[in-house]
């Protein structure tokens, strides 16, 4: 009965799980801020690189300062 009470301390007392689900967590909280600020990111250099287009194409025409959404 002895070894069953210290054997159940130990478990309720380990925390190393806790730490890598935390870990794995921060690091999916990392990865989503990533993925979301690529995808802005690549839409403004998208509507920046097509202003820059225009502007080649027919600055005369008044497209060169078309904004972007």
């Amino acid at each position: 009965m002895k070894n069953l009470t210290i054997a159940l301390k130990r478990f309720i007392d380990d925390e190393q799980g806790v730490t890598a689900i935390e870990y794995g967590l921060i690091a999916a909280l990392i990865a989503v801020t990533i993925i979301v600020a690529a995808a802005l990111t690549g839409t403004r250099l998208t509507c920046l690189f097509n202003r820059v287009a225009d502007c080649f194409v027919g600055p005369a025409n008044g497209t060169c300062q078309t904004a972007c959404p």
